[in-house]
């Protein structure tokens, strides 16, 4: 492994001054993406969680702020939405966290059965004062394809595991919901419309299904990077069918791509337990990107190898990508590997 990498896709939820002890002693720094996720803590107890971390350790935890959407049928929702996209600047968040709940909760959904989508006018205002102010815009919107499949359908057991305990989220189960095809034309047309918005497609832009598509994008607007969090093993499946094909990806887009995870830390698991699952992530995923060994991956059946990709390509996807676009110290960007041991 790299002895400085990010993690850019954690939710730190709650405090360990010893899972920062652990990170530190990997060379691991986080970007912990505060959220409006029914099951966190409140955004304002997410950001007072965070600016406990970060008196202690400045250059090691970067954040973003978001927003509720509490009261969002009001006149005034998209101040108040501005206001606290503000106050999260100016505690010092690195961009803004927009949510699948917008698209995707029945409750945010008007009298005539239409769900609040991204391209509303009601959002149009907190999107332009994202643009006109050059903020980052980071986006979870939509779900990984598998969604919209049955179970049995699914292509990784990660996916069918999710949708199985949240069955809310699992659209097949829910066909008067916005399909996945709309998910994703809502989006792009967000992009298009909003051009100079600088954007984060979390999880390779809702794409995992087929880096083709994911690589549209990233031609297509020019100011949008992607992650890797939590849709690894997605890349992972498509390396069996076409290795040379996703290693060619990497490369080419190799400044387009952020590390991360979606650890979530909220508590219930020890720091020990917490930094025996983050170090085992951490070592497949490195396995898979750096060498070539033959692996295997606990969310499907089968044998692929790893990546094997150059140097500084790594250097870029675990470190200088995140750098550059959450803005943290660059004063050991230039790393050098580490293996596990």
């Amino acid at each position: 492994m790299l002895k400085r990498f990010i993690d850019a896709h954690v939710h730190l939820n709650a405090y360990s001054p010893a899972l920062m002890k652990f990170a530190e002693e990997q060379g691991a720094q986080f970007l912990s993406i505060n959220t409006d996720v029914p099951i966190f803590p409140s955004l304002d107890e997410q950001a007072r969680v965070i600016a406990t971390y970060q008196s202690g350790h400045p250059e090691k935890v970067r954040h973003t702020t978001s927003f509720d959407m509490q009261d969002w049928q009001k006149k005034d929702w998209s101040m108040r939405a501005i206001d606290r996209i503000k106050k999260g600047i100016d505690q010092g968040a690195t961009g803004i966290k927009i949510w699948k709940n917008i698209g995707m909760d029945p409750t945010l959904v008007y009298s005539d059965g239409r769900f609040l989508m991204i391209d509303d006018p009601k959002l149009a205002p907190v999107l332009e004062f994202i643009q006109e102010n050059d903020l980052l815009l980071i986006a979870h919107l939509g779900e990984p394809r598998n969604c919209w499949l049955p179970l049995e359908a699914m292509t990784v057991d990660s996916d069918r595991e999710y949708f199985e305990e949240h069955p809310h989220y699992h659209m097949y189960r829910h066909p008067q919901y916005p399909s996945y095809e709309t998910q994703i034309r809502v989006r792009d047309q967000i992009l298009e419309r909003y051009p100079n918005l600088r954007f984060v497609g979390l999880h390779l832009f809702s794409l995992e299904w087929n880096l083709r598509e994911v690589e549209q994008r990233l031609n297509r607007y020019p100011h949008t990077m992607t992650d890797l969090a939590e849709r690894i093993c997605h890349v992972q499946l498509q390396s069996i069918q076409d290795r040379e094909a996703v290693r060619d990806f990497f490369i080419r887009q190799q400044d387009r791509v952020i590390y991360g995870t979606d650890f979530i830390y909220d508590g219930s698991q020890s720091p020990r337990e917490a930094g025996r699952h983050l170090r085992d992530l951490w070592e497949r995923h490195w396995r898979f990107f750096a060498t070539e060994d033959r692996l295997q991956a606990p969310q499907f059946s089968g044998t692929f190898r790893g990546l094997g990709l150059p140097l500084h390509v790594l250097k870029k996807i675990f470190y200088e990508n995140a750098v550059k676009t959450y803005g943290f110290s660059q004063a050991v960007q230039h790393a050098t590997v580490e293996n596990f041991s």
